[in-house]
């Protein structure tokens, strides 16, 4: 007797099939984005307070990198956000291939979650170095942490506008006119 192979239509493990709703990549919400930010800042915060004497000062420019793809990342949008517009996707040549938009919505959703890691690491150590004022070291470290938080920050929020400009105009997903009633 021979295995048969699976279809499009068997169910996987779990008991869904492939084309159930769970299996589409949503848009990333800033709640969750909200709770990463606060486990990292509490981890941070912990890791900092116990172990600062065994770390090096914390150079200023350790949080541009942030800005660096914060800045790249708003460029990416305002492309993809016209070629969507202009429904310039497809893949005929000089037209945007779905692969890529998807492939960038996912660069968005990833950035998200690195700018929330981040902005909530950098304010653990800063809130580590605000309550401790009497270091000279804690004070030479906290516009290292300022730059570092504000980066992340700006790194989620333009990561979050990247993943936005990836949806196509007429998605049901995405917001309702407020002349639109409301779904019953």
């Amino acid at each position: 007797m021979t295995a048969r192979r699976p279809g499009p239509d068997d169910p996987v493990p779990g008991g869904r099939t492939p084309g159930d709703e769970d299996d589409r990549l949503g848009m990333t919400k800033v709640r969750d984005l909200v709770i990463i930010a606060l486990v990292a800042a509490v981890a941070l915060w912990i890791l900092i307070r116990y172990n600062y004497g065994a770390f090096p000062s914390l150079p200023w420019p350790a949080g541009v990198f942030l800005y660096l793809l914060a800045a790249i990342e708003f460029v990416i949008g305002f492309i993809v956000r016209a070629r969507v517009a202009g429904r310039d996707i497809g893949r005929a040549r000089g037209q945007l291939h779905p692969i890529a938009v998807a492939r960038v919505m996912v660069l968005g959703k990833a950035s998200a979650i690195l700018g929330a890691i981040a902005a909530g690491g950098w304010v653990g150590i800063l809130v580590f170095l605000m309550t401790n004022g009497v270091l000279d070291a804690a004070r030479a470290d906290r516009p290292a942490a300022i730059v570092g938080a504000i980066g992340g920050v700006l790194l989620a929020a333009t990561a979050l506008w990247l993943e936005h400009s990836c949806r196509a105009p007429d998605d049901p997903d995405g917001e309702r006119d407020a002349s639109d009633p409301a779904p019953a």
